[in-house]
């Protein structure tokens, strides 16, 4: 596979990690009014997606720092891009 395509690939990867830590962070903020146990409800979710996050960064990178670095690019790239869209959205 060519270089350009893996580092394509590891911004996509990065992108989609994003996705998922940021969609479940704000699923989390949503839920802390039902939920009962609001600290071990947060840290809880912290953790889990933290190492999930860490796992997939790991995997992506594969020991070259071309593509940590391309995945993070695409990891703050969605962040900015899900700031603006859950930005608009309220709180229940």
């Amino acid at each position: 596979m060519s270089p350009v395509l893996l580092l394509m690939v590891s911004f996509f990867g990065g992108a989609l990690l994003g996705v998922f830590y940021f969609n479940n962070l704000w699923n989390t903020v949503k839920k802390v009014t039902d939920e009962g146990k609001q600290g071990m409800f947060l840290i809880t979710g912290y953790f889990i997606r933290t190492a999930i996050v860490l796992a997939g960064f790991y995997m992506i990178m594969s020991g070259r720092w071309e593509r940590i670095v391309a995945a993070l690019a695409g990891f703050i790239l969605m962040r900015e891009i899900m700031k603006r869209v859950f930005g608009t959205q309220k709180a229940a």
